[in-house]
């Protein structure tokens, strides 16, 4: 078996910071669809694109360290 055909049967086995990377090429592809969609210019979806996929990562890493000290409290 060769090596992606390997890697893609067995996956990864990343657990705590090391998933967050993968997190932002998923959030930038969602910002990217979303704002070419909603723009009536072409030369508006860079800078709308970047604002937009801030906002989402930022948004979730907050949620996430929300629930994160939820979860401390409760615990």
């Amino acid at each position: 078996m060769n090596l992606l055909a390997n890697f893609l049967y067995s996956g990864l086995n990343l657990t705590g910071i090391p998933r967050f990377p993968f997190m932002l090429p998923l959030c930038l592809s969602i910002a990217i669809v979303y704002k070419t969609a909603r723009c009536n210019k072409l030369k508006d979806i860079p800078i709308a694109t970047l604002i937009l996929w801030i906002t989402i990562v930022v948004g979730m890493v907050l949620v996430g360290v929300g629930l994160w000290i939820l979860f401390t409290i409760m615990a």
